[in-house]
């Protein structure tokens, strides 16, 4: 595994202050449901931050990193549907708990097949990211927001890549050689943060 740099930390530092600051602040006039599910994630950002700096890339190994770390897309992707497609908000909701819950029981339980796991944890984390990616650029680019809405879509596709990157390392099945996956997570995680709190600035 892979010793964090003090640059790696530095760049997870930034990440967690720039969660705490959209915590903090904030997103517009967002309604009720929509602002805690945007205040779930980005709380949940803080705190895996904050953790991959105190315990090192070696938190990785805990099947709890993966299961935790969902709840960031799912949590996204409700808040823009709550605000943004409210009349499939139930249906969204259902799936985005019955989604977790699945990831939850292929990952703790040790006789779920590896490939099954995967496949259930790409086929959710596909479905969020693709929302949070496409969900604000069609926004954007029909004036229904501000252009700058859009990188909340280039946050969602970053952390689509993020996802499938440490699923399917987790599955033993890596894309890139670990050492450039953990290489590139630190500043993968702040170009995504940064995206995100800056397109949802623009609103």
């Amino acid at each position: 595994m892979k010793k964090m740099s003090v640059l790696d930390r530095i760049l997870l530092l930034v990440t967690g202050l720039l969660a705490a600051y959209q915590i903090v602040t904030g997103i517009g006039d967002a309604p009720a449901l929509s602002a805690w599910a945007y205040t779930i994630a980005f709380g949940v950002l803080l705190v895996a931050g904050l953790l991959l700096i105190i315990m090192g890339f070696e938190i990785l190994d805990s099947p709890w990193v993966i299961i935790v770390s969902t709840i960031i897309p799912l949590s996204l992707s409700s808040g823009l549907i709550a605000e943004y497609l409210p009349q499939i908000t139930i249906p969204y909701l259902i799936f985005a708990i019955a989604g977790f819950l699945a990831i939850v029981y292929t990952r703790l339980n040790a006789n779920t097949p590896k490939k099954t796991a995967t496949i259930v944890l790409a086929a959710i984390h596909g479905i969020a990211g693709m929302l949070i990616f496409l969900l604000p650029i069609i926004l954007a680019a029909q004036g229904t927001l501000p252009g700058g809405f859009a990188l909340v879509g280039v946050g969602g596709a970053l952390i689509g890549v993020g996802g499938l990157l440490l699923a399917f390392l987790k599955a033993g099945k890596p894309i890139l050689p670990q050492k450039t996956i953990l290489t590139l997570l630190p500043g993968l995680l702040l170009l995504m943060t940064a995206a995100f709190v800056i397109g949802f600035a623009a609103v």
